[in-house]
């Protein structure tokens, strides 16, 4: 077994682990394990970089990998469960859907994204392709998870594993992006953040509750 075929093997495996972390976030319901199980799937990126990187030689793959670590593994992290404990909001509302439901959603979502990524990693050129429809898949889940939950806190820590899912697919298509560019997004992901952070604030003194289902109130005409 050569070095390069085991770097693919542990690709591959960082990619599974990343899907079956997107599954494990479709089922949870308690937001403190949400922003945890975000945190690991951090964590998979930063593993998934770094062996690309040692693969390729590419250098932007080491900073990106320092981003990731410094972002998606610390950072957010640590400031959602900052918000978190700033709000007392541990648990989430019953989803919009079935959770049976959601769970064949979600399997329906997985092989549609295989079959929307063939043609596209057909055209790429990288040896990560085949982590193509992963990659899509990942990005489908965390939307699936975003529309199906009634918390702010949960819709936010959705939309950051949809980032990771973007962030994974472009590894995967094109061995990253330009470092300005990651570094950008980066930055906007983080604003953001903080955005919410002070929008969750006016919603909990407004409503005494970060549930979604309440801004319904603030139609015209109610």
């Amino acid at each position: 077994m050569t070095a390069l075929s085991i770097d693919l093997q542990l690709l591959n495996a960082c990619a599974t682990l990343l899907l079956l972390l997107s599954f494990a976030m479709l089922a949870q319901r308690r937001i403190v394990s949400l922003v945890n199980l975000l945190a690991l799937q951090g964590a998979l990126l930063l593993a998934a970089t770094l062996l690309l990187a040692w693969r390729t030689g590419e250098v932007h793959l080491y900073l990106s990998a320092l981003l990731t670590l410094a972002l998606k593994v610390v950072g957010l992290p640590w400031l959602l469960h900052r918000l978190i404990r700033r709000l007392n909001v541990y648990w989430d509302a019953e989803p919009a859907i079935n959770p049976s439901a959601t769970m064949l959603l979600g399997l329906l979502i997985v092989v549609f994204s295989f079959g929307l990524a063939q043609p596209i990693s057909a055209l790429a050129s990288t040896a990560t392709r085949s982590t193509l429809g992963i990659a899509i898949a990942v990005i489908l889940l965390a939307f699936l998870t975003m529309i199906t939950r009634r918390k702010a806190m949960s819709q936010v820590v959705a939309f950051l594993s949809m980032e990771n899912g973007l962030f994974f697919g472009a590894m995967s298509a094109t061995y990253g992006m330009p470092m300005v560019v990651e570094l950008g997004v980066a930055l906007d992901v983080l604003v953001a953040v903080l955005v919410l952070g002070v929008f969750f604030f006016q919603i909990r003194e407004q409503f005494d509750s970060l549930d979604l289902h309440h801004l319904e109130s603030l139609r015209e005409g109610d």
